[in-house]
């Protein structure tokens, strides 16, 4: 996951304070951050140590993230005229510490490094409701009560998406990860009427250049089925639903990414390494696992547990 180096105390030395925003636009602070969690860890893959706005920041929508809360924005999405605040992404003009970012990572890196953006519905939601929110209920107000400008808002967000990731993977990223974090607040028809198509665009985009495609969501039990047939490769799971049942509802042909709650990182040994075992009986054996959390990393968890849990699932094999 994304947070994946935020527990580290050589994290903490070199982020000081200040908003995230400003660590991303400085290349040598990203590259570091972002090789930190490998080097400490020696996990599969990096993934790129950026954050789902910055494309919205850059064009200069009015995007800011303040420290404790997350993404705000101080003029929130409202009308037609707001479309005017969200051109085209030039990534070579607009993001060129990311690119910068992302092509020093591949040259120190032996593993591959994961690019990502945030899912068209995720971005829209922190642009509508001005901020984090629990009932998105701004953002389903717009979907059912203009569903035209909605549909023109989500056309110019899966562009930036897409020019966004098309161009990690040109400077060099192995992979690409679609964030649709809060697509979990919506119902299978919602999910299906308002969302699916634009994260399908976004996933063909990105198919012709034929890196390896993840999409995830928090709380989207419910919805792996449509996740399924969005066009990712992989689909990553939250810790709501058990691994194996996530599978069933994915189906075959794709991989499963998860599905550890980093909640309980704070508790014992023996009943994290308990739930670690679970989850890779589960999967069986069975190809096509990616063993990742539900969702990241809290800033609380000791370091050397999660060094833990990475040699329990390097060292684990199926009995046979």
């Amino acid at each position: 996951m994304r947070q994946a180096g935020r527990s580290l105390p050589e994290y903490r030395a070199l982020r000081k304070e200040g908003s995230i925003l400003d660590a991303i636009k400085k290349p040598d602070v990203s590259i570091e951050i972002t090789l930190q969690p490998i080097r400490r860890y020696g996990v599969d893959a990096a993934i790129l140590y950026s954050d789902i706005v910055v494309p919205v920041h850059a064009v200069g929508f009015g995007v800011e993230i303040e420290p404790g809360i997350g993404p705000v924005t101080a003029s929130p999405f409202r009308s037609a005229d707001d479309l005017n605040r969200l051109r085209s992404l030039n990534p070579e003009i607009d993001t060129p510490y990311v690119l910068e970012t992302v092509r020093g990572c591949v040259q120190e890196l032996e593993v591959p490094l994961i690019g990502f953006a945030g899912g068209p519905f995720t971005v829209a939601s922190y642009l509508i409701e001005g901020g984090p929110s629990r009932s998105y209920q701004k953002t389903k107000a717009l979907m059912f009560g203009d569903s035209g400008l909605w549909n023109s808002l989500m056309e110019r967000l899966t562009d930036i998406t897409i020019q966004s990731l098309l161009s990690q993977v040109e400077a060099g990223a192995s992979a690409v990860q679609l964030f649709d974090s809060w697509a979990g607040s919506l119902s299978a028809s919602q999910y299906e009427r308002f969302v699916f198509p634009y994260s399908q665009a976004v996933f063909a985009a990105v198919e012709e250049t034929g890196v390896p495609r993840i999409h995830f969501g928090v709380g989207t039990g419910e919805l792996l089925p449509l996740m399924s047939e969005v066009g990712a490769d992989v689909v990553g799971v939250d810790w709501r639903v058990p691994i194996d049942t996530a599978r069933k509802r994915i189906g075959e042909g794709k991989a499963v990414q998860g599905n550890l709650d980093p909640a309980i990182l704070g508790g014992s040994w023996n009943s994290i390494e308990a739930e670690v075992l679970d989850i890779l009986q589960r999967i069986g054996g069975e190809p096509g696992h990616v063993f990742n959390l539900g969702h990241g990393v809290t800033p609380e968890i000791d370091p050397d547990v999660l060094l833990r849990v990475v040699q329990l699932v390097h060292d684990f094999r199926i009995e046979t």
